[in-house]
């Protein structure tokens, strides 16, 4: 069995934003992704009201090439604006070919 290393993008946002985000990756070359409800508290507090929305955690497992690319469009149009965080880490995974 061959691990290939890659990264696992994982970002946090409004769920008002989830099909801008999705159709956002997908164009920098996410070939996938999982996308889960979240909730928490951080720099900007507790959501107070149910019209707002949950907040969704949308993964994608990419080369570091399209992680960067990903990582450069949410700072340039997304963090100024939304509640939106995003991390990369590194991960190892059977089938690597899948996800480039």
């Amino acid at each position: 069995m061959e691990l290939k290393r890659l990264k696992l993008v994982t970002i946090v946002a409004e769920s008002l934003l989830e099909k801008r985000l999705v159709e956002e990756i997908k164009r920098l070359g996410a070939k996938g992704y999982t996308i889960t409800p979240a909730r928490g508290e951080g720099s900007r507090g507790i959501r107070s009201v149910d019209w707002e929305g949950q907040n969704i955690r949308l993964e994608t497992i990419v080369s570091e090439e399209v992680a960067l690319k990903i990582l450069q469009k949410l700072q340039e149009e997304y963090f100024p604006h939304y509640a939106v965080i995003a991390y990369v880490e590194n991960v190892e995974v059977v089938r690597g070919e899948k996800y480039v």
